[in-house]
Order: C-alpha cells, then sequence, then structure tokens
C-alpha cells in the first residue's frame, strides 16, 4: 500500500476522534462560567449544584481528549519527519505556545476546579474556573495558528542548513495573524460553543422526557439554547468570512467547494450535487452566479476556477460534499435553536415531546458539522501540506515502510474503540445517576409548571 495514503489515514482517523472532546471542553467551559456566575450573583444554591454536576461531565471529557491529543504529536516525528524537518521552526513555535500559555493554564487549574468546592471561596473557585475556560479556548487559538499557518503561511523565509532547506520564523506575529488565521479560529470557537450547548441541550431535554430533574432541565436548556443560538448565528457569518479568505488566498479550494472548472468565468452556488470529475462537470441544483456575487458583490464578476490549476487541485468530489454537508448541517442547527427558542418563550418546550427528542438525537450535529467542516478545510489543500510550498507527498518519513503505518493504523483504531466505548460507557453513567439536587427544594413554583417565565 502507498505509505502516504497510510500515512495520512492514521492522522486523519486519530485527529478525527481526538476532536471530538475539544470542542466539548471549549463549549462546556463557557456554560460552565455562565453558570457559577449567576450562582455568585444569586447565591442559589441550586445554580451551584447545577455547576458541580457539569463540572463532573467536564472533567470527564477532558481526560479523554489529553490522552487521544498527545498521540498526534508523535506522529510528527515517527511518520512525517520531512515535513518536521522543513517547517519545524514555524509549526514547533504554535505548538510550544499552546504548551506553555494554554495547556499548564487549564491544566493547572483543573484540579481546583474539580476537587476546590469545599476547599477554597467561591470567587476562588469561579476563579479556577474562568481559567480552565480560557485555557480550553487558548489551545484552541494557537492549533488554529499552526493549521492555518499551513494554509496560508506567512512571517517566515527558507534558508539552506546542511540537512536541505528549512523555513525559519522572521516574524512571529506574522505567524500568528497570518490571512486565514483570525477567521478560521472565530469560526473553530463557535462549532465548539455549539457542541458544549448542544451536549447540555440534549441531556435536559433527555430529563424532561423522563420526568426527571425538572427545574435542572429548564435551567440547562435555557442556557444551552441561548448559546447555541448566539453561536449558530456568529458561525454563519463567521464561515462567509472564511469562504472570502479561502477564495483570496486558496481559490482552488475555493472552486473545488462548488465544483467550478472554467479557468475564468463567473461561478454560481451549489445548493446539493455531484461531481463528475472525469466530465469535469457538476449535476445538482445551483444558483447561477450567487458564488460570484458572494465574493465580488456582482453575479458577473469571474471567479479562478479549477482548471487554472491544472493538477495541483484536490479531491473535487470530496471537498464538495463534506463543504456541502457541513452548511447544511449549520443551516439546521440555526434553526433548530430558533425553533427552541420560540417554544421556550411560549411555554411549550417542555412538553413538546416530538422536538425534545429532535434535541436530544442533535448532539450529533455539531460533531458532524465539525468533523465535516475540518475535512473539507484539510483535503481542500492538497495536494500542498503547506500551501505552495511543500507537497503532501513530500513530508512523510522515509525510513518508515506501509507495513509499519498499517499496524499503527490498526492498533489505534483498537484502542480508540475502546476509549469510546468506555467514554460512552462513563458518559451514560453520570447522566442517568443526574445532578445531587433536590428540584423541588430550590425551585420557585413557575419553574416547576412550564410557563415562559421559565426561559
Amino acid at each position: 500500500m502507498d505509505p502516504v495514503f497510510l500515512a495520512r489515514l492514521q492522522f486523519g482517523l486519530t485527529i478525527a476522534f481526538h476532536y471530538i472532546f475539544p470542542p466539548l471542553s471549549i463549549g462546556l467551559g463557557l456554560i460552565l462560567v455562565i453558570m457559577e456566575a449567576t450562582y455568585l450573583r444569586t447565591r442559589d444554591r441550586f445554580y451551584l449544584d447545577l455547576t458541580r454536576f457539569w463540572v463532573k461531565i467536564f472533567a470527564l471529557i477532558f481526560s479523554i481528549g489529553v490522552a487521544t491529543g498527545i498521540v498526534m504529536e508523535f506522529q510528527f516525528g515517527t511518520n512525517w519527519a520531512s515535513y518536521s524537518r522543513y517547517v519545524g521552526d514555524v509549526f514547533g513555535s504554535a505548538l510550544a505556545a499552546e504548551g506553555v500559555f494554554a495547556f499548564f493554564l487549564e491544566s493547572g487549574f483543573l484540579a481546583l476546579l474539580i476537587f476546590g468546592w469545599d476547599r477554597v471561596g467561591a470567587k476562588t473557585h469561579f476563579f479556577a474556573t474562568l481559567m480552565v475556560a480560557m485555557g480550553a479556548m487558548f489551545s484552541a487559538v494557537w492549533i488554529v495558528v499552526a493549521d492555518s499557518w499551513m494554509q496560508t503561511p506567512a512571517g517566515f523565509h527558507i534558508v539552506s542548513t546542511a540537512s536541505g532547506p528549512r523555513a525559519e520564523v522572521t516574524e512571529f506575529w506574522k505567524v500568528v495573524f497570518n490571512p486565514s488565521a483570525m477567521d478560521r479560529l472565530w469560526h473553530v470557537i463557535m462549532g465548539a460553543w455549539q457542541a458544549g450547548a448542544w451536549l447540555v441541550i440534549s441531556v435536559a431535554a433527555y430529563y424532561l422526557l423522563k420526568g426527571r430533574h425538572e427545574r435542572f432541565a429548564k435551567v440547562s436548556m435555557r442556557i444551552g439554547l441561548t448559546v447555541a443560538l448566539l453561536a449558530s448565528l456568529l458561525q454563519l457569518l463567521s464561515g462567509h468570512h472564511s469562504a472570502l479568505v479561502a477564495a483570496e488566498h486558496q481559490p482552488a479550494k475555493m472552486a473545488a467547494f462548488e465544483g467550478h472548472y472554467p479557468a475564468s468565468a463567473p461561478a454560481g452556488m451549489y445548493i446539493l450535487g455531484w461531481v463528475n470529475e472525469s466530465n469535469r462537470a457538476v449535476v445538482g441544483i445551483h444558483i447561477p452566479g450567487m458564488l460570484s456575487w458572494m465574493i465580488h458583490g456582482r453575479t458577473d464578476a469571474p471567479v479562478k476556477g479549477l482548471d487554472a490549476f491544472g493538477a495541483d487541485v484536490p479531491p473535487v468530489n470530496v471537498v464538495f460534499q463534506t463543504y456541502h454537508a457541513m452548511v447544511g448541517v449549520g443551516m439546521l442547527l440555526i434553526a433548530l435553536s430558533l425553533a427552541g427558542a420560540w417554544f421556550a418563550y411560549r411555554g411549550t418546550l417542555w412538553s413538546n415531546r416530538r422536538l425534545l427528542w429532535i434535541f436530544v438525537l442533535a448532539v450529533l450535529l455539531p460533531q458532524a458539522a465539525n468533523q465535516l467542516g475540518w475535512f473539507s478545510a484539510e483535503v481542500g489543500r492538497q495536494p500542498w501540506i503547506v500551501y505552495n510550498l511543500m507537497r503532501t507527498a513530500d513530508g512523510i518519513s522515509r525510513t518508515v515502510s506501509a507495513g509499519q503505518i498499517l499496524g499503527s493504523v490498526l492498533m489505534f483504531g483498537f484502542m480508540y474503540l475502546l476509549l469510546f466505548v468506555l467514554f460512552i460507557y462513563l458518559l451514560d453513567q453520570k447522566i442517568r445517576h443526574g445532578p445531587d439536587t433536590d428540584d423541588h427544594a430550590h425551585a420557585p413554583p413557575h419553574l416547576l409548571h412550564g410557563d415562559r417565565a421559565a426561559l
């Protein structure tokens, strides 16, 4: 088998599995801050119990995330040694910053967050919660900066060394603020907020369907829907800006998103379709001139298409399908967030069993959108591992055989399957046990009878 394909497969599988957990940590971290801040403001013991329950879920997610994230960094040395040698000075600086400024901050306050309830004051504990939440988001900052540099490299130059040419940092802040970094960061953070919010909404909907922990469920639902609605709308805006950046700096990727082949011609936007790569054509439903309008502000503006790039184009249909699926899931999340907010305002959400069941299952949607977004972005960069600088095929380790990589793929696949089963089992146990609070002991009457004041 092809070692390049196997190395890409291994990294894709490990990072896809790992990326289940960081968005949940980031989104849930924000919600913990909201819940504990509400406790400090109201001094209602209920909000303390609410926060303590979700901290248990956060701790489980964080621990699995750390365990699965360590593996990826070793792959840069084992499977991608040529890449690491060529751009390690640039890429490694961002990863080092993630460890120093984000992981240490998050892990340093984690013990206080989990075990400090009865050992420190309420404000000190809230500070620990805030630091853990900020650390989770700072981790996203540096990881996105590193990946965005591979998409739109800046702030470096190429030098000759005894072992060959390599990239070196010339301006660190240009590396950090490379052309795509901030738009992509905002897009990633909004996706993470939605992942955490929909986990909270899903568990709350489950409790409402079972008639358990009603006040807990309604308050959690209220907070989750607020975050989900805000994040989904901001996600739409950030996605538009990210697409504009791709159109300017990675036009081949943008053309693949919409299956646009003509070298220079007005481009439409597809609602759905299928790319016939052999015929270089798309069959589907599209809005003529819409992509030209989105990029240039007029429907007759030419857009650079795939024919202008020769062989340097990604697998078009894969990129087309993952991109459109991501957009479709994103629009569905906006619709569900609006529906939840509307029915909650009217006071009918709590008894709407059909919508609540949809909310239970909708926890999968942000995960799907996040995974699809990363696949479209990373596959859309091909055949470059660093855009217009280093090809993916040139980045692998020359001394690692296809058989060795295949063996590690199978080993990691088995280990990650066991980890996922363990995670689902422990998460299910914590949800079934529920919060350590008595709804009726703390609940105002209007929160127990489902009127619109509950939102």
